[in-house]
């Protein structure tokens, strides 16, 4: 199933997208594409609808993003080896985690909107995990069974505060209002049977940057859920963007980074496009 919201700001339904394009009201069934809606009951309860029974959406509504009342968005940093090596950093010998706000989060197709001060505004598409049991210790054979689905992600990154401003941490250049686009929607797990097969690609204003595969991440999927698990409990709506290939902003030469009125359009093989205009802080 590809599970969606959509509608206005903060007032988004559930939805999915059947099989010929039409997006279908789930409202009367759920209250939202949320925690326990990704329970693997209420996934298989959705599974067993007959798609052509709920109300048809108009095709041009807002999609918002994909999952609700995220918990934790818990990210993966440098998860591709040539990505590293384009950031001249040593590969990583276990998984780098750091959080980004989820007041970053936004609809896949929402602006982009550059903070105060910004000076590095940086692009990187990501695959992202959701997660759709607790998980806590989870042995990585076993890994798979917490994941409701997958999503894209574009994991929007302020260069400067992430890298050059005092602290020595990146969630500051990570969470600035908007820096979370997710969805269009999500794609449960049924439906990716190797989440380390995917290709995925982002453009600026129709050049493409990056044109990378899962295949070559450094710690896949099952790696990520299990490590993660150990170092806190994994829940329901969680979501873990899995790192992103070479090609950003930062890594060009010279260091291009976008300006207002880029575009950007990203997506993952089977899950789906994004686009993003990006404008600057108003006022």
């Amino acid at each position: 199933m590809k599970l969606l919201r959509f509608g206005e700001r903060g007032n988004e339904k559930p939805g999915l997208l059947d099989a010929g394009g039409t997006i279908r009201d789930l409202s009367g069934r759920i209250d939202d594409i949320g925690p326990e809606a990704l329970a693997p009951e209420s996934l298989a309860r959705l599974a067993g609808l007959d798609p052509s029974s709920l109300p048809a959406v108009d095709p041009d509504v807002r999609i918002g993003p994909c999952v609700a009342n995220v918990g934790k968005l818990l990210c993966i940093g440098l998860n591709y080896s040539d990505h590293a090596a384009e950031t001249g950093s040593p590969i990583p010998s276990e998984p780098i985690l750091f959080m980004k706000a989820t007041t970053a989060i936004n609809g896949p197709n929402d602006p982009v909107v550059a903070p105060r001060g910004s000076t590095k505004l940086d692009w990187e598409v990501e695959l992202g995990i959701v997660i759709g049991r607790r998980a806590s210790y989870v042995e990585e054979a076993d890994a798979l069974d917490y994941v409701a689905g997958y999503c894209v992600v574009n994991d929007v990154s302020e260069r400067e505060f992430q890298i050059e401003r005092p602290g020595g941490q990146w969630t500051k250049g990570k969470s600035a209002d908007t820096f979370a686009p997710m969805g269009p929607w999500m794609v449960t797990r049924d439906e990716v049977p190797d989440p380390q097969g995917l290709a995925l690609w982002l453009e600026v204003n129709g050049r493409r940057f990056q044109d990378g595969n899962t295949a070559t991440m450094i710690f896949g999927v099952k790696t990520i859920v299990s490590f993660a698990s150990c170092y806190m409990t994994l829940e329901p709506g969680d979501v873990i963007p899995t790192g992103t290939p070479p090609g950003v902003g930062a890594g060009q030469k010279p260091q291009r980074f976008l300006q207002t009125g880029d575009v950007m359009r990203l997506g993952v093989a089977g899950l789906g496009e994004q686009r993003q205009e990006v404008r600057a802080w108003p006022g």
